[in-house]
C-alpha cells in the first residue's frame, strides 16, 4: 500500500492542506497543550470555547460578516438547511404576517441545478398546507438541450414575489459546474438589482461549495447564508451559518398562530441562545476548519485565494477550449455560467473517458470522475495548488496531443 499522498482533485470531502492535516493530527493527541486530544476535549471546556470564538472571528474578519448578522455552528450538512430555512422563515413571516394565507405566503425558488432543485422540492413537501412554493425561473428551459443545467438565465427572466418568506437560490451548484458569476456587470450574476431595497429582504444562499474562496457579494443583503465546511474549510460535519438578526425568531410563538413548529436543533434561536453549544457540536471538523481559517489569514486573506482561484480556473477552462478546438473535449456549461470550483466536461469518443480517468490516476490525480450526471469533474478547492493545477493541465495536454 503506498504511502504517497496523490492529487484530489475530488469535490467532496475535499482535500485539505497538508500543513493542516500535520497540525490536527498533533491536536489528536494534545490540543493546544491540554494534555487532552481535540477529539476527547469536553465541548464546554474554556480551551474549546477560547478556540470556537477565535474560528468565529477569523469568519467575520475575513468574510466582513457585519454585526447585524450571527454566524452559529451546527450539523447535518447543507442539506438539513433545505430544511431548517423554510421552517425558520416561515415562521419569520408568520409573526410578521399572523392572519397570511398559504396562498399569500410565498417561498422563492431559483433553480438552476441539481442542489436548488432538491432544496425547491423539500420546501414543497414542507410547506404543504402552509405556503405555496413559487419557481422564480428554471434554467433548464434555456439549456442547450431543454433539460440540462446548463446555464445561469437572463436577468430579465427572474421574477420575484412581491413580499415572499423567503427567496432561494444556491451560489454555485457542484454537481453541474454551474455558477452565479461574482462579476455584476456579468448577465450571469445574481440580480440583486431586481430585489427591493426598502425591505429586510429574505434572500437565502446556499454557499457550500464556494465559501471562503472569494467574498461574498452584497452579503450583508442576505438573511441567510450556509455552507457545509467539506469544501474549502474542513472535513464532513460541520455547516456554517450566517444569519440576519431578524431571521433569529421566537419559534415557539410563530407555531402558537399556526405554522409548523421547528424542531429545536433546527431553530436558529436555540443555535444563537446557546452560542452553538445546544448540543455537542462537531469539535473535530470545528479544530480542522480553524486550522484552516488560520492558515488563510497568514497567506493573506480571501484576497489571496481569489486571484489564486481566479488564475487556476482560467487555466483550466483554456485547456479544455483548446480539447474543444481538437474535438476531444466538450464543456457541459454554456460560457459565462462555468463555476470557479467545479469545472465539469466530456472526453468524446468510445472509450475515450476510461482512457482519460485511467491515465490520470496513473500519474497519481484522482477525484476526477463526476457525479453520476455528468463526465469528468475537477474540483478547484482552496487546498488544490496552482502548482497541481499546472500538472494537470500537463496531463491534459499530453491526452490532446495522443488523441
Amino acid at each position: 500500500m503506498s504511502t504517497e499522498r496523490v492529487l484530489n482533485f475530488g469535490a467532496g470531502p475535499s482535500a485539505l492542506p497538508l500543513s493542516v492535516l500535520e497540525e490536527a493530527q498533533k491536536g489528536l493527541v494534545n490540543f493546544n497543550g491540554t494534555g487532552i486530544g481535540i477529539a476527547e476535549i469536553s465541548h464546554r471546556s474554556k480551551e474549546f470555547q477560547a478556540f470556537l470564538d477565535d474560528f468565529e472571528k477569523n469568519i467575520r474578519t475575513q468574510l466582513g460578516v457585519p454585526p447585524t448578522h450571527r454566524i452559529l455552528f451546527t450539523q447535518g450538512g447543507g442539506t438539513s438547511q433545505f430544511s431548517a430555512v423554510v421552517l425558520n422563515l416561515l415562521a419569520r413571516h408568520r409573526l410578521l404576517h399572523p392572519t397570511a394565507t398559504a396562498e399569500e405566503t410565498v417561498l422563492d425558488y431559483v433553480v438552476t441545478g441539481s442542489w436548488s432543485k432538491k432544496a425547491a422540492e423539500e420546501a414543497r413537501r414542507l410547506a404543504a398546507g402552509n405556503a405555496t412554493v413559487r419557481t422564480v425561473v428554471d434554467s433548464r428551459v434555456y439549456s442547450k438541450d431543454g433539460k440540462s443545467f446548463d446555464n445561469i438565465p437572463p436577468h430579465a427572466e427572474f421574477t420575484f414575489s412581491d413580499d415572499p418568506a423567503l427567496i432561494y437560490y444556491c451560489e454555485n451548484e457542484t454537481v453541474d459546474g454551474v455558477e452565479f458569476s461574482h462579476d455584476p456587470q456579468s448577465p450571469a450574476s445574481f440580480p440583486f438589482h431586481l430585489l427591493k431595497r426598502d425591505a429586510l429582504v429574505p434572500l437565502v444562499a446556499d454557499y457550500s461549495s464556494s465559501f471562503m474562496c472569494r467574498p461574498i457579494p452584497h452579503l450583508a443583503d442576505h438573511a441567510v447564508i450556509y455552507a457545509g465546511a467539506q469544501k474549502n474549510i474542513g472535513p464532513a460535519g460541520l455547516t456554517i451559518l450566517i444569519v440576519r438578526q431578524d431571521c433569529i425568531v421566537d419559534v415557539d410563538a410563530a407555531a402558537k398562530l399556526g405554522v409548523t413548529p421547528v424542531p429545536l436543533i433546527l431553530s436558529y434561536k436555540t443555535l444563537a441562545d446557546s452560542g452553538s453549544l445546544y448540543n455537542t457540536p462537531s469539535v473535530l471538523p470545528i479544530y480542522m476548519a480553524g486550522l484552516v481559517l488560520q492558515r488563510m489569514k497568514e497567506k493573506g486573506g480571501l484576497p489571496y485565494y481569489e486571484e489564486t482561484n481566479r488564475r487556476k480556473a482560467q487555466k483550466l477552462y483554456a485547456i479544455i477550449h483548446e480539447g474543444e478546438q481538437k474535438g476531444v473535449f466538450r464543456r457541459k456549461v454554456q460560457q459565462g455560467s462555468e463555476s470557479w470550483m467545479n469545472a465539469v466536461f466530456e472526453v468524446l469518443g468510445e472509450g475515450a473517458e476510461k482512457k482519460f480517468l485511467e491515465g490520470a490516476e496513473k500519474e497519481g490525480m484522482k477525484g476526477l470522475k463526476g457525479h453520476r450526471s455528468v463526465c469528468v469533474r475537477v474540483s478547484l478547492y482552496n487546498a488544490v495548488t496552482e502548482e497541481e493545477v499546472d500538472k494537470l493541465i500537463a496531463y491534459m495536454t499530453r491526452f490532446l496531443g495522443e488523441s
